[in-house]
């Protein structure tokens, strides 16, 4: 019994510090996401990949049509993990929640490379 009255002292001192780090965000959580981007060099260009973006349209159609990333087809870049991309870029990219191609929630980012449109598929 003192071996289990010793588990639930730390489960609650752990759960009350699991809290806190939830309450920051999930993006500590994943390790891993499945991302998208579109590239542009322009900020004008990106405005208006931003723009068929909030008229409705798929991002991977964008992607194909703006992106100047050499990435595949829709801007895909697969499952990547954390410390893989531009500081920059990471922040937003782990910050996102996971949507779809239809309906994506988008992040921005400024870096050497260009101006960026990141959606995240998925979180592991």
């Amino acid at each position: 019994m003192g071996k289990s009255d010793k588990k639930a002292g730390d489960k609650s001192g752990a759960k009350a510090k699991g809290g806190d780090k939830e309450a920051a965000g999930k993006a500590k959580g994943a390790q891993l996401i499945n991302v998208r981007h579109i590239l542009c060099e322009k900020h004008a260009k990106k405005e208006e990949a931003l723009a068929k973006l909030n008229d409705g349209v798929k991002f991977d159609e964008v992607a194909r049509n703006y992106s100047e990333d050499k990435a595949r087809v829709g801007g895909a870049l697969g499952w990547k993990p954390k410390g893989s991309f531009d500081p920059k870029f990471e922040e937003v990219a782990f910050a996102l929640e996971p949507s779809t191609t239809n309906s994506p929630k988008i992040g921005e980012a400024k870096t050497e490379f260009g101006y960026h449109i990141i959606m995240v598929e998925g979180r592991k």
